[in-house]
């Protein structure tokens, strides 16, 4: 029986981790940018065939604990938000989803958003925490003439990003990084994107992850009642 509450507790750890993944979620959902996450889940056996492809040799535990559900990844929705006009002259949306702003932030490292809820600090372009907006060429964007035409837009597939924290990604691999000269036809001024997050879809997921995890908790709770009395049984048959 005691082999019963391993995949339960699998069960247990990936709700979890869905449940920290959902709420993230919906507390971005009116986060201007925001991609929502997703996971997806495997088996046990699935790493155990993989470092035997790559030339590994794996010890295998038993059958039941070979087939234990594991959280396999993460993954971001890059599916656009939809845009919403804002007139405020700072505010800019991205017309393709797969293109991104540049900032420095605060430790001085170049980052990259979706959010291009800007404003003017100090007669620099920055963004909702002060961090400065820059150009092609990685410099700060001075608020004179025309600055649109400065602010730097790149192109990257989310498979080459790391979500960092404030909504900005890192890049993993810069050779993937394509930096344009200008951001004709690539902004929308006077708008927004917002999240795509889905609040009602998120909601349904929550309480999904909640009680598959209470499921498998009562399953547990069980085992171990049946486990005890088990024991009291054997325990008085031997006196």
């Amino acid at each position: 029986m005691n082999q019963g509450v391993y995949p339960l507790a699998a069960s247990m750890i990936n709700q979890i981790n869905r449940l920290d993944q959902i709420s993230n979620n919906l507390a971005n959902v009116n986060t201007f940018g925001f991609k929502q996450e997703g996971t997806t889940e495997t088996t046990f056996n699935y790493y155990l065939e993989r470092m035997q492809n790559e030339g590994k040799t794996p010890t295998k535990i038993n059958e039941v604990t070979n087939n234990i559900p594991k959280i396999d990844s993460k993954y971001i929705n890059s599916e656009m938000g939809p845009i919403v006009m804002t007139g405020n002259t700072l505010d800019f949306a991205l017309s393709s989803p797969d293109t991104f702003f540049k900032i420095q932030n605060s430790n001085g490292d170049i980052v990259y958003t979706r959010d291009g809820s800007f404003k003017n600090l100090d007669n620099f372009l920055v963004d909702a925490n002060g961090n400065n907006v820059l150009n092609a060429d990685n410099e700060p964007i001075v608020m004179e003439g025309e600055f649109v035409e400065q602010i730097g837009v790149v192109k990257t597939a989310y498979t080459n990003l790391e979500k960092i924290g404030d909504n900005t990604y890192k890049i993993i691999d810069q050779a993937q990084l394509e930096i344009f000269e200008n951001n004709d036809t690539l902004l929308v001024q006077g708008a927004v994107e917002k999240s795509n997050v889905n609040s009602v879809t998120a909601m349904v997921e929550l309480i999904d992850a909640h009680r598959r995890f209470e499921q498998s908790q009562k399953a547990i709770k069980s085992i171990d009642e049946l486990n005890a009395g088990l024991i009291e049984k054997v325990g008085s048959n031997t006196k």
